[in-house]
């Protein structure tokens, strides 16, 4: 008799526990699903884009700095902050490998160093932003990066008028990702971070 309750009191253990990570992870699906189509698609137009105070271009990735300058060169900010640049990097040779004109725009670009992931990005435009008296900023990075970003940069800046402009990474295919095993580590790994972050800002908000 004991033996059979014993054994009984194991089933419905297992179930439960069986039924609370099938729970958890239909729910992390069903999020990892609307993470996905979150991430922005749009091409990017320059016609579109309003005016800020300044442009922060977020290190990590082909094709974010050349969209910031573009930003900048079309007189759609004042000064552009690359964030995240290794300390050793020098600017005249960095800018130099844009092909374009140095001169004209050697004084409005700055580096940060002091960044070495998304938190201190957004930690170092906050200040560069406070230091100029900036209200309002243009972000650039790369499509599955954004929803992570904006999560740091909201909080940093929370009165703050943020546009956020991405660039399309050829090598993440978001187009029928779940045929690209690339694609979907790189989906996964972000989506993690992502949630990370969330849990991270909610925690230090309570």
């Amino acid at each position: 008799m004991r033996r059979r309750r014993k054994k009984h009191s194991l089933n419905v253990f297992t179930k439960s526990f069986l039924l609370i990570v099938g729970g958890f992870f239909l729910i992390w699906g069903f999020g990892f699903y609307l993470f996905v189509n979150e991430i922005p698609r749009h091409k990017f137009d320059m016609s579109l884009v309003e005016k800020a105070d300044g442009i922060v271009v977020l290190t990590g990735g082909v094709g974010r700095l050349e969209l910031g300058l573009s930003l900048l060169i079309s007189g759609k900010a004042k000064k552009l902050l690359i964030s995240g640049v290794d300390i050793d990097i020098d600017k005249g040779k960095l800018l130099q490998k844009q092909q374009i004109d140095i001169l004209k725009i050697d004084c409005c670009v700055i580096l940060g160093h002091k960044a070495n992931n998304t938190f201190g990005n957004a930690m170092e435009t906050a200040r560069w932003m406070a230091s100029e008296g900036f209200n309002s900023i243009h972000i650039v990075t790369a499509n599955y990066h954004l929803p992570r970003s904006l999560l740091e940069f909201d909080r940093v800046l929370p009165n703050m008028t943020v546009f956020s402009h991405v660039v399309h990474p050829k090598k993440v295919h978001l187009n029928k990702w779940w045929k690209w095993p690339g694609t979907i580590r790189l989906l996964l790994a972000e989506y993690n971070k992502y949630l990370i972050t969330k849990l991270r800002i909610l925690l230090i908000s309570n």
